[in-house]
């Protein structure tokens, strides 16, 4: 599902992703790098489920930025839900016509 969301400093647009995926991604993200590697341990471990979820997970999402998103591939974001003041499903998208 996509989802932009207005945080202070921030118009965030992109998927969002189940929080064990985003995990994976960014310990995979964090293993590939010689000097990060040393930070993916604190992603593998498993979630608690036992409190409601505080944050959203986007997955491929970009920093709204004047006419475009940063980065161009998009990226992976944690947001915590009491940050958002603002929301709608959907991507917001940009075209130079």
């Amino acid at each position: 599902m996509s989802l932009t969301v207005v945080v202070p400093g921030a118009v965030i647009t992109g998927r969002l992703a189940p929080e064990a995926m985003w995990r994976e991604r960014v310990a995979e993200v964090l293993r590939d790098s010689e000097r990060l590697g040393h930070f993916a341990e604190p992603f593998t471990a498993p979630a608690e489920r036992a409190a409601p979820p505080t944050h959203l997970h986007f997955h491929v999402a970009k920093i709204l930025q004047g006419s475009y998103g940063i980065p161009d591939t998009g990226g992976m974001y944690r947001v915590a839900l009491a940050d958002v003041s603002a929301w709608t499903v959907g991507a917001i998208g940009y075209s130079d016509e």
